[in-house]
């Protein structure tokens, strides 16, 4: 049987804890509070590497919530408000992910972290268009530095080198994470489980990749070779790094040849653009400046009575 133990509230613990205790059989009823919050169940064992990769490249739930988002504000592509959702971004976002370019951390994805919420052309556009210049100016510099004090050497801008810096470094900004987009989007159809990014995505973290290029590009006015090469050698590990750990996760879950031959070619790419870069712009001799050689007295006297 069931007894029942009434407990007074003038009654001391002390004897409520006796009662209990002398009457086994009896049913105690918890009444929890509403306000306590029960604590945190452990998981099963083995999913702290599913929980990484859902951090490191985002669940389902994620990505359907930013794919609800992006339906509803999508736009017309002949619309105005279409291209405004692309440079829809503020001052500390750009400031943000420039510094997550900077400063790559073993392990962080910086889609994840910084481009996956709102995927920005702003930023690298300005990035880009910024680098040209410099490279562009950087370049006239450098050359008008190291003929400094010779008689015959007259200076003479190259605005050439303006349209060409543009071509090469936009070219690069847009074609390259076209053909990595269309590169993953085919080994995604491959192997399910693959995670693609978006084009936005990809054309946003090169973008942002080359910022670093813009302080080297000033600094390669120093009229050392040595110096350059050492300059160009950090930017490119430390943008190096940025694509490896970005591309490497979207990857890895392929073919290991393919997916380190994927890593090596996006590096590869990389390295043709800033070596190409200074090899041209800045270690070239310029034909344009040299002297124009004159010809020998007696040539010209010849010449003259053969007309």
């Amino acid at each position: 049987s069931v007894s029942i133990v009434k407990l007074r509230l003038e009654q001391p613990f002390g004897d409520a804890a006796a009662s209990l205790a002398a009457n086994s059989d009896t049913t105690t009823i918890s009444i929890e509070d509403p306000g306590d919050t029960p604590k945190h169940q452990p998981g099963p064992p083995g999913g702290s590497g599913r929980e990484e990769d859902d951090e490191l490249l985002g669940n389902d739930d994620s990505d359907k919530t930013e794919l609800l988002a992006g339906q509803k504000k999508s736009s017309p592509f002949w619309t105005f408000e279409y291209y405004q959702t692309f440079f829809d971004v503020d001052t500390y976002q750009v400031f943000d992910r420039i510094k997550g370019s900077l400063l790559p951390v073993p392990g962080k994805n910086f889609v994840r972290l910084y481009v996956r919420s709102n995927p920005d052309l702003y930023g690298p556009f300005w990035i880009c268009a910024t680098l040209v210049f410099a490279i562009a100016i950087s370049g006239n510099l450098s050359n008008f530095l190291i003929h400094l004090g010779e008689k015959t050497y007259h200076y003479v801008p190259e605005f050439r080198k303006v349209s060409i810096a543009a071509t090469v470094v936009y070219a690069y900004a847009w074609l390259v994470p076209l053909a990595l987009w269309g590169f993953l989007m085919w080994r995604n159809s491959k192997v399910m489980n693959i995670v693609s990014y978006s084009f936005l995505e990809i054309v946003c973290v090169y973008g942002y990749s080359l910022f670093i290029y813009i302080p080297t590009a000033i600094l390669w006015i120093i009229p050392q070779k040595a110096v350059r090469w050492i300059l160009v050698m950090i930017a490119l590990g430390v943008s190096g790094s940025v694509l490896s750990m970005t591309f490497w996760p979207a990857v890895r879950e392929d073919n290991r040849r393919i997916a380190l031959a994927t890593i090596v070619t996006i590096v590869l790419l990389h390295m043709l653009l800033s070596v190409g870069c200074l090899a041209y712009f800045f270690d070239a001799p310029e034909m344009d400046h040299l002297p124009t050689p004159t010809a020998a007295p007696n040539q010209t006297v010849a010449a003259a009575k053969l007309s």
